[in-house]
């Protein structure tokens, strides 16, 4: 009786691999890489790598040796080690420019962050004339920030003919302090500040809703989802990535302010709006006879410092939620 091997039991000798297929590349040789044109594409790059350079590092370098150095920039400067770092944290006014500060960030927060995510939902349910109020939303950035700021200072007139007090007598409010007082004063800040830059981050969210798949929101609505359920199960997920870095970088912008309370209170009432930044400036150009370079680059350092550590664990702590 004769069997049969079967097809399926045949073995087959393993076949070494060839010689001539994809190796793992090492190092080039010099010539290798001038072959391949990299001596061409570090001539392009050395231009942007200067200008970066120069504008960018070199006086982040001018800062770290400024901060060691008593100087205002006539006389020679005297090295005193880190005097102008003691003399910052003993100044009585640097603990109310960090509250105020975090105060303007807290405010902007609550009212800047999710405006303009609120605003893109929206407008993304628009199915006519969304290029417009796309371009009305970002109507504001387009205004120099100069004339924004002088601009709603003259609205915020305390008078009872003031703009905002005259609309407010309307509906029998008013008349109000705004920036006057010590209490209102911030808020009325935080105020512009979100008028002014909610357009670009709902452009940034308008883009970022065109990638999220329809079928998401067909597959909520066959269950059963209303607009609010298909806004916080389907939305929002989808956006977690850019929700993340809007925040980490409107944290960063809050606690840089600085344009809105030197145009609009410079920093009264009774120091009310004094911010970091603000405190930086004076401790430069407060003086006629010549500024402390050296505590203002020093309170430089020390926010860039704070800034980077809370961004390093901002990014380390949400890095699970941000995909």
């Amino acid at each position: 009786m004769t069997t049969l091997s079967s097809p399926l039991r045949t073995t087959t000798a393993a076949t070494p691999p060839s010689s001539s297929g994809p190796r793992r590349r090492g190092r080039r040789a010099p010539r290798e890489w001038l072959r391949d044109g990299g001596l061409s594409t570090l001539v392009i790059a050395c231009p942007m790598i200067l200008v970066f350079g120069v504008f960018s590092w070199f006086p982040i370098g001018r800062a770290l040796v400024m901060s060691l150095q008593e100087t205002n920039l006539v006389t020679a400067p005297v090295f005193v080690g880190l005097d102008n770092f003691a003399y910052v944290l003993q100044d009585p006014l640097l603990g109310k420019a960090v509250a105020n500060t975090l105060w303007f960030a807290v405010l902007a927060l609550v009212f800047g962050y999710p405006l303009p995510l609120a605003a893109a939902v929206l407008m993304s349910e628009v199915r006519r004339m969304r290029g417009l109020f796309s371009a009305l939303a970002y109507l504001p950035v387009v205004v120099p920030p100069v004339v924004a700021v002088l601009l709603w200072k003259f609205f915020y007139d305390a008078s009872e003919t003031g703009v905002f007090n005259t609309i407010a007598g309307w509906v029998g409010l008013g008349p109000y302090p705004w920036l006057q007082d010590a209490t209102s004063a911030m808020p009325s800040l935080v105020l512009e500040a979100t008028w002014a830059a909610a357009g670009g981050t709902v452009i940034i969210y308008l883009a970022a809703l065109v990638g999220v798949r329809t079928e998401l929101y067909e597959a909520a609505e066959v269950d059963g989802a209303g607009v609010w359920r298909k806004i916080w199960h389907v939305t929002l997920p989808q956006l977690r990535g850019v929700l993340f870095i809007t925040l980490i970088l409107q944290i960063i912008g809050t606690s840089q302010v600085f344009l809105e309370p030197f145009l609009f209170t410079g920093g009264g009432p009774n120091n009310a709006t004094l911010t970091v930044l603000m405190l930086i400036y004076d401790y430069a150009f407060g003086s006629s006879l010549g500024g402390n370079y050296g505590a203002a680059t020093a309170l430089s350092l020390m926010l860039a410092g704070v800034l980077a550590v809370l961004s390093a664990v901002y990014f380390r702590v949400t890095r699970p939620w941000s995909s």
